[in-house]
């Protein structure tokens, strides 16, 4: 008689959610999804209407090997499955007085920061060589698990300990380099991917402007959540089922251990196993009963500390601009001022900084012909702030249509609207499930990095695994596949086929 298949089953179908589903039905495993909503993604997942596909959430693909690996692992290419198009430019950067655009050719960027900012282009192969060595000691210790105290001991921590730059802040890591401000901004904005301000993020941190730089940043035709859906279907290829439209209410614990899930429907599914995809902190709150948590208690969940939230437009436009770059970064007049009151005064500060992403100048397939796709993202405070967004977001959303039109190419753009989606940090929160809307998860100082970040094999309850922003290694498409392989291997370890 053939030995029954461990089932495991995984709580959303995100990004991470759907690595660990796939990395796990080809390891074997018994593998069931189950997803609220009517489709795959999550924060990942697209948003259709009239011709138009945006992105919900993450719109830049860095580190596309880890990408890679996760199919390799499979027996596949995503090249496969997906369409991948080379950014070049990467992107712009816009100053009151100045624009920036960094390319995939190193040579072709310090011509750039020679015509910018004079002089300062001698520092960027510095900066790119010492961050080289920075990320070659710190990302083997980001694919490794910090389930226990004695990860710290591991020989390639030790190695890497003198790269974590403790004593020092992201912007003031790169005056190491370069010592005008709006030139380390150029390479802290990234910080907004970590949820945080470039003056507390940990001067670490400088690897995510280096892998823009080292390993370019590319776009997936259709859309980065092509990528989601890719997973679903390999996923499916192993054998794994994915249920849509099918909340689960909460997960069931006998003895300390996870056993399986209750469904909005009253219905009881029993697993070997359960992998949390769900908004870290959301889950603790909802997920669980109260009494099966200790170390991450509701009670205690409130004290964490979170990352920003955004205000997002999803522009569907009649008109093609093809003088806007696929990715533009806009800084506010005062943008120090702008991100204190983002993370520190939790204000509605109106001299916003934003991205744009204007894909349909790479990518025909996501808007009507001769219409533009147009992404907006503004990173203001999470529902910390206290802001009633339903009588704010109209408002808002002209005080940001109208600064777009005097800082950017898109001059008219009221003018040829034709599709329109508004999600603020109250919707975030609500039909997301993002706890207070903090969009990028737990904020990643160094207490709520590493061990001190809620583990991928989870504490508090046995037979239950974390994937997603809110564990190891953190936020951003490719750590969040990192965390999906982790918790995949140490569930691999913990039950063995």
């Amino acid at each position: 008689m053939a030995r029954k298949r461990k089932r495991v089953i995984v709580v959303g179908a995100g990004p991470g959610g759907l690595t660990s589903a796939m990395l796990l039905s080809h390891g074997g495993y018994d593998v069931t999804v189950f997803e609220k909503r009517d489709k795959v993604g999550g924060r990942n997942e697209p948003i259709t209407g009239e011709g138009y596909t945006f992105d919900t959430g993450p719109t830049f693909l860095m580190m596309k090997f880890i990408l890679d690996e996760v199919f390799n692992e499979t027996g596949r290419k995503s090249e496969d499955y997906l369409d991948f198009t080379l950014l070049d430019p990467m992107y712009k950067l816009i100053f009151n007085d100045k624009e920036l655009t960094i390319y995939p050719d190193h040579e072709k960027t310090k011509k750039e920061l020679a015509r910018v900012f004079p002089g300062q282009e001698r520092f960027y192969d510095e900066f790119l060589q010492k961050e080289k060595n920075r990320f070659d000691h710190m990302y083997p210790c980001l694919k490794k698990d910090y389930c226990s105290r004695t990860a710290f001991f591991r020989p390639i921590f030790i190695k890497a300990l003198r790269w974590l730059s403790l004593n020092k802040s992201l912007f003031s890591r790169l005056g190491d380099y370069f010592d005008q401000d709006d030139l380390r901004l150029s390479f802290t904005f990234q910080s907004k991917y970590l949820g945080m301000s470039p003056w507390d993020c940990p001067g670490a941190f400088t690897i995510i402007p280096y892998v823009e730089h080292a390993f370019s940043i590319y776009h997936v035709k259709g859309g980065l959540s092509k990528i989601s859906e890719a997973m679903a279907q390999v996923v499916e290829e192993e054998g794994g089922t994915i249920l849509l439209n099918t909340p689960v209410k909460r997960i069931l614990v006998e003895d300390g251990n996870a056993v399986g899930v209750e469904l909005e429907n009253g219905q009881e599914e029993r697993a070997d196993a359960v992998i949390v995809n769900a908004d870290f902190c959301h889950a603790m709150n909802v997920l669980f009963d109260p009494g099966d948590l200790k170390k991450h208690h509701p009670s205690k969940i409130e004290k964490k500390r979170l990352s920003c939230s955004t205000f997002m437009l999803y522009l569907g436009l009649d008109k093609l601009y093809g003088s806007l770059p696929h990715h533009t970064i806009v800084f506010s007049d005062d943008y120090k001022t702008y991100v204190n009151d983002i993370f520190e005064s939790y204000r509605l500060n109106e001299d916003v900084s934003f991205y744009i992403r204007n894909a349909s100048v790479t990518d025909e397939t996501i808007a009507p012909h001769g219409k533009s796709n147009i992404y907006v993202l503004v990173p203001i405070a999470n529902m910390k702030s206290g802001v009633d967004w339903e009588k704010e977001k109209l408002r808002f959303r002209d005080l940001v249509v109208d600064i777009i039109k005097k800082k950017t190419p898109l001059s008219d753009i009221d003018k040829h609207i034709e599709y329109e989606k508004i999600i603020t940090p109250a919707d975030w929160e609500d039909e997301y499930g993002v706890f207070k809307g903090a969009t990028f998860n737990l904020s990643h100082d160094l207490w709520q990095m590493l061990y001190f970040r809620p583990h991928n094999r989870f504490e508090d309850v046995g037979c239950c695994y974390i994937v997603g922003g809110g564990t190891h290694p953190g936020s951003g498409l490719p750590t969040i596949y990192e965390s999906a392989h982790i918790s995949a291997d140490l569930l691999k370890k913990d039950m063995p086929l």
